[in-house]
């Protein structure tokens, strides 16, 4: 197997030529990296990896993770060359690879399955969206996790379904990110067998060689995180890297990390920077010299020798059909003797809910006083995660403060098996403990939700910030993570500016395709979590309070199901004509119910609304929304304890916005809303001042139009 035969190093080469060409026709991308670690990828995937190419959805294939993004001409080479079937939704039924020659041939460009950096349900094959360094490397140790975690939930004896592996090409800038050192901390704590980094370690980055910045020992920081770490001295030695390779299969108790020590020039006499050949295209000249070192015709672009693509499918190719074959049958088998197993892994695989999944969800008594609704939140959790297997995860370390343990021996801690004397550390756990790890989880969440578990990730909203690169490409990849932030704003109290959250609800906000619910009270929380859980394409953030509100009284108050469609009218004018419309999420809508209240006896009609998810509200149609906000009722109150930026779309130049402008201030909660005018006295007389003012312009406007 380790031997290397004349057609190992012509598919080698062709990966290469291959990839210098995309990036010199699209004159954009990065031909260095492609280059150099070539033999790395073409050993992997010609010798070991297990990936059908006509069903790349397979549950039980191993995954390949391109951490290193920027290299993106390697991968789209090798999908083109091993024959992947193109089968994600949006290739709309086509019966084409997943990248074909013309595909190649317009690398970078508007359609193209070719995107500058791998983009996940765009092109099959791609695992995850990557290109932002280190988050590959995330999303891989929660793949990893998740392999897991399915072995030991559905695999029973003879009936190994799942033991897959994932492997992640990464580079020196993979290795620099702090995200990169979070999971690999992690996944060394948790022992993942499953698990292989394979580092290209080419010590060169955009500005110029690694010694610039970057000296330490990764071998020596990456055993003392409790990884295995091999080293291979030649990127084009086949046998070592196999040797390497195999190590890892025979290594259960830990993951692997593969130094393999490359060049990203091509070593023939020339005139190239090794920097150049990273960030831009060779030049037809430079291209040349390359195509002629490594024996190919320099006059040739975008060409496939005879029998480059048969000999794929006589390694990768074949091992992959056969063993999906095999995992087939017994599935089949599989599911006749569990079949409430086998139902529950179809319905996972296909974003599914199982029948009666909601018929446990609490509903809460009016209470004046109330609870938080981090506290109620957790409540619903709970009985949701009773009803489906693969709700599952945990928090950055503060699952008694954002509510999110699921309750029960039976649930178990996700630790290594040998983890604790008790026994009570398992693959099979539904508790996470990520540690002070927020941006390594939100990347891990990724990775299970890519696996298609159902993660939740959670942690105080402040400090979402450490996270939201992993955030944003969640909303990209429209894969379903629950991330619940808890402690939402200066009502937090004495923890101070350093823990209130200001400008964050409008940073959530302006990620595309990302939903953000803020609900009001405990039954908001629990029509928050029944739409969540039939979200299929797209995260969601549910922001939590760690105050106690009330619960409103639904029998005065409208039902708290019009969560479903973003805004509500909650209370109104009695004729249903209001003077003046109050608008809030969250703890806030409280606030302006009182305020609706005072108002009313002093005979001013006012509406509140309710206004948990901006983007839900958005997504109705024209009429509802007018029907939530007339447009000709201009004054306008919104009411958050967060930044004002946003709010205008809904209250108008005209109206008011009572909102932070500054930090907040470390004091008792109602010291604090005091100080920034968060209470119902408030509230009810900037309505009033707005309904002043706007019955003044409407008077001077019929004047004008007298004379």
């Amino acid at each position: 197997m380790s031997e290397q035969t004349d057609l190992d190093q012509t598919c080698i080469n062709t990966l290469r030529s291959l990839s210098i060409d995309q990036v010199e026709k699209a004159h954009s991308g990065h031909p260095g990296t492609p280059m150099g670690a070539a033999p790395t990828a073409f050993c992997l995937w010609q010798r070991f990896l297990r990936y059908d190419p006509d069903n790349p959805d397979w549950p039980n294939r191993d995954r390949f993770v391109l951490s290193a993004g920027h290299a993106s001409a390697l991968l789209y080479s090798l999908l083109h060359l091993t024959g992947i079937k193109g089968t994600s939704p949006s290739y709309e039924g086509e019966d084409r690879l997943a990248v074909t020659m013309e595909d190649l041939k317009t690398f970078r460009q508007a359609g193209s399955r070719c995107t500058g950096h791998p983009e996940y349900g765009w092109t099959s094959g791609v695992e995850t969206t990557t290109g932002p360094l280190g988050q590959g490397v995330g999303d891989s140790v929660g793949m990893a996790i998740a392999g897991q975690w399915l072995a030991a939930t559905y695999n029973r004896p003879g009936f190994e379904l799942f033991n897959h592996n994932v492997y992640a090409l990464c580079s020196d800038g993979d290795m620099m990110e702090g995200v990169s050192s979070e999971a690999a901390s992690l996944a060394g704590h948790l022992k993942l067998g499953n698990l292989c980094w394979i580092y290209d370690d080419n010590r060169i980055t955009i500005e110029g060689s690694t010694d610039l910045t970057f000296t330490e020992d990764v071998a020596a920081r990456f055993s003392a995180y409790g990884w295995s770490v091999a080293h291979v001295d030649d990127a084009n030695g086949l046998s070592l890297l196999t040797e390497a390779y195999e190590t890892f299969l025979h290594t259960d108790n830990r993951p692997t990390l593969i130094i393999v020590h490359s060049h990203i020039g091509y070593g023939a006499p020339h005139k190239h920077d090794s920097r150049e050949a990273h960030g831009e295209p060779l030049g037809p000249e430079e291209s040349r010299l390359a195509k002629e070192f490594y024996g190919c015709d320099p006059d040739k672009q975008f060409y496939v020798p005879d029998g480059v693509r048969e000999y794929f499918q006589t390694g990768f190719g074949e091992r992959g059909r056969a063993a999906h074959a095999g995992w087939r049958v017994q599935y089949d088998a599989y599911r006749k003797q569990y079949p409430d197993l086998a139902e529950q892994i179809d319905r996972m695989q296909q974003r599914g809910l199982p029948a009666g999944w909601d018929s446990e969800l609490p509903i809460f008594p009016a209470d004046e006083k109330g609870m938080a609704t981090r506290e109620s939140s957790g409540k619903v959790l709970n009985a949701i995660a009773g009803k489906i297997a693969w709700l599952l995860g945990g928090a950055a370390d503060l699952a008694p403060s954002t509510k999110t343990e699921l309750k029960g021996d039976f649930y178990g801690q996700f630790q290594p098996p040998d983890q604790y004397e008790n026994a009570k550390g398992n693959y099979r756990g539904r508790n996470f403990h990520f540690g002070l790890r927020e941006h390594a989880m939100c990347a891990i969440a990724n990775g299970m939700s890519l696996s298609k578990l159902r993660p939740y990730a959670a942690s105080f909203l402040v400090f979402s910030d450490y996270g939201r690169a992993a955030l944003r490409l969640s909303a990209m990849m429209e894969i379903p993570i629950i991330y619940i932030w808890t402690h939402d704003s200066i009502s937090l109290g004495e923890d101070g500016p350093t823990h209130q959250p200001i400008a964050h609800l409008a940073s959530l906000r302006a990620i595309p395709g990302l939903i953000v619910l803020r609900p009001a009270d405990a039954n908001e929380v629990v029509e928050a979590w029944r739409l969540i859980m039939q979200l299929t394409d797209r995260p969601v953030c549910l922001i939590l309070t760690r105050q106690a509100v009330p619960t409103l009284d639904r029998t005065r108050y409208a039902a708290a199901n019009g969560l479903a469609r973003g805004a509500y009218v909650l209370a109104d004018a009695e004729d249903g004509r209001p003077a003046v419309l109050l608008l809030a999420t969250g703890s806030e809508v409280a606030l302006c119910v009182a305020a609706h209240e005072q108002l009313k006896k002093e005979g001013i009609s006012s509406r509140v609304v309710s206004m948990p998810s901006w983007e839900v509200f958005e997504h109705q149609g024209q009429e509802y929304r007018d029907e939530i906000l007339p447009p000709g009722i201009l004054a306008r109150v919104a009411v958050e304890e967060a930044s004002s930026f946003g709010w205008e779309r809904y209250t108008g130049a005209g109206g008011c916005i009572i909102a932070m402008h500054c930090f907040g201030l470390s004091a008792p909660a109602k010291v604090v809303a005091r100080r920034f005018g968060f209470e119902p006295g408030h509230i009810a007389a900037a309505a009033k001042e707005q309904i002043a003012r706007h019955n003044t312009k409407s008077t001077k406007s019929e004047s004008e139009k007298a004379r």
